[in-house]
């Protein structure tokens, strides 16, 4: 049994690196530009990863009954155990959340995407802990030539040290997470921790919100978003800044920043998706319906497409006509009454908010008017076109 149990540790001990190195991949912001050709791959991998440990896990529960015996006298190896279980059923579970997340509710989603991030950088101290003590522990037994592994009771000092690095887990380890989160990541930001920044973008005059917008009759946003970014954030001012709509239309507009906000806007609350599992509810926005937009240029017959191009000059992505006439597709100026930062597509991003956020272009500037269907960044990169939030 004890060498079907080294073999299992060695197995699981693999795929977590594998998955670590794979899951940094997949989250750091700072890599979705660099690795955007391979980030589909990658998640896949990914994926199929975290089911090779789930069956490892599973493959390890008919020993679990005999292990806890011959560690049964050692407080330290039970602590390492439970916490080890631990780690890995939260793992398992949240992971699977996430993979079928479309299918179960935004909420839930929400939580596992969560509880995954948490449990990963929890587990980082942890595991570097693990490490260290099983490397002492085997420098130990080879001196020992080969003891056995049923272990002598603590004594007050090793109950002392395995408490406080117990603790260090569990008081530290969110701290680590949070600091990572917000410091390396730029994710997991409240929308007023942002505000408090100074602005990127300097456009002048700026938008007087409407009456609905401040308070906002949407309560104010639940959530918090991670700033997702592939290129770097551009910025503007109101000498640099256009929008601009052209194509198969009648009237081609072009418009400065002070010409834009004199376009009558409205205000309306929506919820916001990403594809990656987190969403923010309760938005209010206050903007341009993208349907007027249209009415404004004139669509001519032959128009089926509109193909939207983000101010930092890589990403693009479309819509079909009758996809951009939804009632609720707005070019947004305002949120919850405040200037759109740079980090959140500011100063003008399309809101979509039927379908993942990926298809609502950041630091909106041009507008084409096409025959022809567009993919666009993400979609030529393995993404869906038609990226339908849950219902």
């Amino acid at each position: 049994m004890w060498k079907k149990l080294k073999q299992l540790h060695s197995y699981n001990g693999w795929i977590i690196l594998f998955l670590f190195i794979t899951g940094i991949a997949i989250y750091l912001p700072a890599l979705r530009g660099t690795l955007a050709d391979y980030r589909v791959s990658i998640i896949n991998i990914h994926i199929v990863a975290g089911f090779l440990s789930i069956l490892v896990f599973i493959g390890y529960f008919p020993y679990l009954k005999k292990h806890w015996k011959i560690i049964g006298n050692s407080l330290g190896k039970q602590v390492n155990l439970v916490i080890t279980l631990s780690i890995l059923t939260l793992w398992s579970i949240s992971g699977l959340l996430l993979v079928f997340e479309k299918s179960i509710p935004a909420v839930m989603s929400k939580l596992a995407l969560s509880l995954h991030d948490y449990v990963t950088w929890l587990s980082v101290p942890f595991i570097l802990y693990h490490i260290i003590t099983r490397l002492k522990l085997i420098l130990s037994r080879r001196k020992k030539d080969n003891s056995s592994f049923t272990g002598k009771k603590l004594n007050r000092r090793e109950f002392v040290k395995y408490s406080i690095s117990l603790a260090a887990v569990v008081v530290i380890g969110p701290a680590i997470y949070q600091w990572l989160k917000r410091t390396l990541f730029n994710g997991g930001m409240a929308y007023n921790e942002i505000l408090e920044k100074p602005l990127e973008n300097d456009l002048r005059p700026f938008p007087i919100p409407a009456k609905e917008s401040r308070p906002p009759i949407g309560g104010g946003m639940k959530g918090e978003f991670r700033a997702y970014t592939v290129t770097k954030i551009p910025h503007f001012t109101d000498q640099n800044w256009y929008f601009q709509i052209d194509g198969l239309v009648d009237h081609p507009q072009l418009f400065t920043w002070q010409s834009f906000l004199k376009i009558k806007r409205e205000v309306q609350v929506s919820d916001f998706h990403c594809v990656t599992g987190w969403s923010v509810h309760q938005v209010t926005y206050e903007g341009i319906p993208l349907r007027k937009l249209l009415e404004l240029a004139g669509v001519q017959q032959n128009g089926k497409y509109i193909k939207f191009y983000s101010g930092d000059g890589v990403y693009t992505d479309a819509l079909a006509l009758k996809q951009a006439e939804m009632d609720d597709v707005m070019v947004a100026v305002l949120m919850d009454g405040q200037v759109i930062p740079s980090e959140f597509g500011g100063p003008v991003r399309l809101i979509v908010p039927k379908m993942y956020a990926y298809k609502s272009v950041k630091w909106l500037v041009r507008m084409e008017i096409t025959d022809q269907p567009h993919l666009g960044y993400w979609q030529v990169r393995g993404y869906d076109t038609d990226a339908w939030v849950r219902k």
